[in-house]
């Protein structure tokens, strides 16, 4: 019996082909209605630089000082200017978020931390789930769009940050990632994630268009507002 877990990794790029990924560098578009309703309205274009090894994502150009550094790490998130200035900076992130729910305002180190994390999973995920800690069970199949996707019940450990611990990934007869359902922990969302567009960058296999949308018991809302989108204009995986 196949693990679906080595077969996702497989048709990614392998294990051996990622062991040599320092950082993964990505041009993107991003929005969304929910990223308005945060107090950042309208389209923003950022670059992102993640490490593969650690969470840690080095943002640009997400308001102000185009310059301006926005970095995020498990436990601490800052902002600062090119000469290294740190101009703001908040320690132990995620419990800045006590008491948010989808309506409440974010600030600027909100929002380093919380794009910071998503950014580092979605640019590591599937090949962050052989890490240690990680445990992983195969669901029953699901049917949507005409097709039959194969379903992973992913946990995560204590230590590595994501939108919540436990998570559930969708996967087509290519193992390729279809979507990803979760509860957005610190906004207080439920949310079903599609992914699109696969390409290959130096062997590493990256879906380059990201919806999501809010999921109810009924489903996702499709026909519904997107409540952030994400569009990969220019990937570059470096070793």
């Amino acid at each position: 019996m196949i693990d679906l877990l080595d077969a996702v990794i497989e048709a990614h790029g392998g294990r051996e082909r990622w062991r040599g990924v320092r950082a993964i560098d990505v041009v993107f578009n991003f929005s969304g209605g929910l990223l308005d309703l945060k107090g950042f309205p309208g389209h923003h274009r950022p670059v992102v630089s993640v490490d593969t090894s650690k969470p840690r994502a080095v943002l640009q150009r997400l308001g102000g000082d185009p310059d301006d550094r926005w970095i995020f790490t498990s436990d601490r998130v800052w902002i600062e200017r090119r000469d290294g200035e740190v101009v703001e900076e908040r320690s132990k992130p995620r419990a800045a978020f006590a008491g948010h729910d989808r309506s409440t305002p974010s600030d600027r180190l909100h929002l380093t931390y919380f794009l910071g994390y998503a950014i580092w999973n979605y640019l590591t995920v599937p090949f962050l789930f052989g890490r240690p800690g990680f445990t992983t069970r195969v669901l029953e199949e699901h049917r949507e769009s005409g097709e039959t996707w194969r379903v992973l019940e992913v946990t995560y450990p204590d230590d590595v940050p994501a939108h919540t611990k436990v998570q559930k990934l969708y996967f087509d007869d290519g193992f390729m990632l279809k979507r990803l359902d979760y509860t957005t922990d610190v906004l207080g969302g439920v949310a079903a994630h599609y992914c699109y567009d696969p390409m290959t960058f130096d062997g590493v296999v990256i879906p380059t268009l990201r919806r999501v949308v809010r999921r109810t018991p009924d489903g996702p809302l499709l026909s519904g507002r997107t409540s952030f989108i994400l569009d990969y204009v220019d990937v570059v995986v470096r070793r």
